[in-house]
């Protein structure tokens, strides 16, 4: 009987530990070398992931880009979920000289898995809330692509297929 109890406790504990893990994002705040070239305010810049924190190294450090933000731009967008207005932060805007001419970047940085359709799972309610997640990030990008072409930017979404190529 005890050690049901105590099995019980331990059960109940690791799915606790899972549920919280799975919440807590990754969270830092990047310090950049050159702060003349970030847009707003350099020591509030929040990295959500590594791939974050790396690709705001490549902004700072890389001589081609101009200037840049992190989660600075707000777009609008109506979710199908719930069918009403949001905010959408991207996490990247900059500008780049690219064979000498300026051109602006709005990149969102995701998992491969939350760009794709989701496959239906054993576990209903994961697949549920990867569906819901999926179909939020698209009604986003599909405001942020309607948002960049509005004013001749590029929207641009990074997963680890294209996000650390040579």
């Amino acid at each position: 009987m005890k050690f049901r109890v105590i099995w019980w406790k331990c059960k109940v504990y690791w799915h606790l530990y899972r549920y919280i893990v799975a919440i807590m994002a990754y969270k830092t705040k990047y310090k950049p070398e050159f702060v003349s070239k970030y847009v707003g305010n350099a020591d509030n810049i929040v990295c959500r992931s590594n791939w974050e924190r790396k690709f705001c190294k490549y902004l700072d450090q890389n001589e081609n880009i101009i200037r840049w933000c992190s989660e600075e731009l707000k777009i609008p967008y109506l979710s199908t979920i719930d069918k009403q207005l949001h905010q959408y932060y991207p996490d990247f805007l900059f500008e780049a000289v690219k064979d000498g001419i300026i051109e602006t970047y709005v990149v969102e940085i995701k998992p491969k898995k939350q760009t794709v359709k989701p496959t239906p799972k054993k576990n209903k309610r994961a697949h549920l809330n990867e569906c819901i997640t999926y179909e939020t990030n698209t009604c986003k990008w599909k405001a942020a692509e309607i948002y960049c072409k509005e004013r001749g930017w590029v929207f641009k979404i990074l997963t680890e297929d294209n996000l650390f190529r040579a």
